[in-house]
């Protein structure tokens, strides 16, 4: 890769790093504000997908890969996560 490209690449990873930033904000004001328990749980979702995003960004960035290693295990213990209050919620619709 020449240095230009190189250099698109970085400038690429950081606004994007920038545009999640803001975007997890957001999700954590939904978070705070509700109204409703799966609302609350959707925002957590969807703040750790965010998250993932911003360790893969971080990861072209630093050229480190062991932070996509970190980024997968964060994906799938939020994917069991989620399924388990799927679970939980239908445990209580049939009480």
């Amino acid at each position: 890769m020449n240095f230009l490209a190189t250099d698109m690449v970085s400038a690429m990873a950081s606004f994007t790093l920038a545009v999640l930033s803001v975007s997890l904000l957001i999700a954590l004001l939904r978070l705070i504000r509700g109204p409703s328990l799966p609302d609350r749980v959707v925002a957590l979702d969807l703040m750790a997908a965010i998250s993932v995003g911003m360790m893969a960004a971080y990861s072209i960035l630093t050229q480190e890969s062991a932070i996509l290693d970190v980024a997968v295990v964060v994906a799938l213990i939020t994917f069991l996560s989620t399924i388990a209050f799927a679970a939980f919620l239908e445990q209580g619709a049939r009480r």
